[in-house]
C-alpha cells in the first residue's frame, strides 16, 4: 500500500478543499493518505490562528497592503533569506513526521510546505519524491521549491509561466486544479433548478465569495440584482458570516432573491445557475470551469485572485466588473445575450479539467500522465 503525506493550510478554504479531493483520489486508488495542516500541526496553533487572523484582517481591512506583500513575495525566492525564515517554519517538525510516517510520496497544496520540504532536501534530509499542486492560476515564486520533483498547474498558460522562471519542462504536468468528485459528473439544469423550487423560465445569478462572504462585495451584488429590469432569481451565498447573512436575509426578504449560509451544494447551485458573480478564488474558478458556468468576476481582492482574474479575462471564460458602476450593466448586457453566456461555457469547456484529481494521483503514482 503506497503511503501518501499530503501538506496543506488553513488560509482560506481552497487548500484544504484540494487536499481532501487529493486524499480521496489516493484512497479511490487503495493508498494509505495521512493529511497535515503545516500550520497547526508542524508550527504551532497559536501561530496558525494568530496568522490567520492577521491574514483574514488584512485582506477586510487593508487589501491594498496584501496585495503589496503578495508582490513583494513575488520578486524573492521562496528560500531567500529576506522571507525572514516564514518559509522555512515547522522544517523541524517536518523532518520528523517524514521520519516517523515514512511515506512514499509527499504532495503539498500550499506554497509554505512546499518550501519547506524543499529546504530539508537542500540540508541532506532524506525525503520522498514531492509533487506540489499549484491551486491558483499564476506562477508565483512563492510556489517555486526547487527541489520540488513536480509541479501539477491549473492550465498551460500557468506552465509557460514556470517555465520562463527556470523550471524545467519535464516537471511540470497540466492537470487543472483538484475539484470535488461530483464535479467530474455533468449535471442537467431543468433538474437543478426543479429540485431547489427554481423556476425553469426565469434567469437565475449564482452569488459567492468563498467561505468568508465578507471578504467579497456581495451587498454590492445584491443592490445590482435589485436593480434590474428583467425578472431573475438570485441565490447568495455568504459562506460562514452568519452577520452578513442576515443583513442580506433582511434586504431580500419578500423578492426572488434567496440568501443562504455556508453550503455544501456548490455544484447543484451552479448548475442551477445562468450566471456566476463571485470574487476570483482559484478554487472557485476551477469548480465553475468544471461546471461549465459563466462567469462575472467582481470584488477580487488584490494579490493571486486579481492575477486568477486576469487568467480568466485572458482566456475568455468571464466577464469582469472592476468597479460597481460596471456591475449592473455588465449583469445586464450577459443575461440579454444568450450566445455570449453560450461563447464562455464553450471556451470553460476547452479549458476544464473536471478528472484534475485523478490525473494529480495518476501522476504522483508514475501512471504516465503527459505534460500537457
Amino acid at each position: 500500500m503506497t503511503r501518501v503525506l499530503i501538506l496543506t493550510a488553513s488560509y482560506g478554504s481552497g487548500h484544504n478543499a484540494a487536499a481532501r479531493s487529493l486524499a480521496a483520489g489516493f484512497e479511490r486508488e487503495g493508498a494509505d493518505v495521512t493529511v497535515v495542516d503545516h500550520f497547526r500541526e508542524l508550527v504551532h496553533p497559536v501561530f496558525d490562528r494568530a496568522s490567520r487572523a492577521l491574514y483574514h484582517a488584512l485582506l477586510r481591512r487593508a487589501p491594498a497592503l496584501w496585495g503589496l506583500a503578495y508582490s513583494l513575495g513575488d520578486w524573492m525566492a521562496s528560500d531567500s533569506s529576506l522571507t525572514l525564515g516564514v518559509t522555512h517554519l515547522g522544517t523541524r517538525r517536518l523532518a520528523a513526521l517524514l521520519e516517523r510516517l515514512a511515506p512514499d510520496v509527499a504532495v503539498t497544496v500550499h506554497a509554505t510546505p512546499a518550501a519547506a520540504i524543499s529546504s530539508l532536501a537542500r540540508l541532506g534530509h532524506r525525503v520522498p519524491p514531492h509533487t506540489t499542486v499549484v491551486t491558483d492560476f499564476v506562477a508565483h515564486s512563492q510556489w517555486i521549491a526547487r527541489h520540488a520533483d513536480r509541479y501539477c498547474v491549473a492550465a498551460d498558460e500557468v506552465r509557460h509561466e514556470f517555465i520562463a522562471r527556470g523550471i524545467p519542462a519535464d516537471r511540470i504536468v497540466v492537470t487543472g486544479v483538484p475539484v470535488r468528485a461530483e464535479f467530474a459528473e455533468p449535471a442537467a439544469a431543468a433538474a437543478a433548478r426543479e429540485a431547489r423550487g427554481l423556476s425553469p423560465d426565469t434567469p437565475v445569478v449564482l452569488a459567492m465569495a468563498g467561505s468568508q462572504g465578507a471578504l467579497g462585495r456581495l451587498p454590492d451584488v445584491v443592490h445590482a440584482l435589485q436593480a434590474m429590469r428583467r425578472p431573475l432569481q438570485g441565490l447568495i451565498v455568504v459562506g460562514h458570516d452568519e452577520g452578513l447573512r442576515a443583513a442580506l436575509a433582511r434586504l431580500t426578504d419578500g423578492t426572488m432573491i434567496s440568501t443562504f449560509g455556508y453550503t455544501d451544494d456548490v455544484r447543484g447551485l451552479m448548475a442551477a445557475a445562468d450566471l456566476l458573480v463571485t470574487k476570483a478564488g482559484g478554487m472557485t474558478l476551477a469548480e465553475a470551469m468544471a461546471a461549465e458556468t459563466p462567469l462575472l468576476l467582481y470584488g477580487s481582492l488584490p494579490g493571486q485572485e486579481r492575477h486568477n482574474e486576469r487568467f480568466a479575462a485572458r482566456a475568455g471564460i468571464a466577464l469582469v466588473a472592476r468597479r460597481r458602476s460596471e456591475l449592473g450593466p455588465l449583469l445586464e448586457w450577459a443575461l440579454g445575450e444568450p450566445e455570449l453566456l453560450e461563447r464562455l461555457r464553450t471556451r470553460m469547456r476547452r479549458l476544464s479539467r473536471p478528472d484534475a484529481t485523478r490525473r494529480i494521483v495518476s501522476a504522483v503514482l508514475e501512471r504516465g500522465v503527459p505534460a500537457r
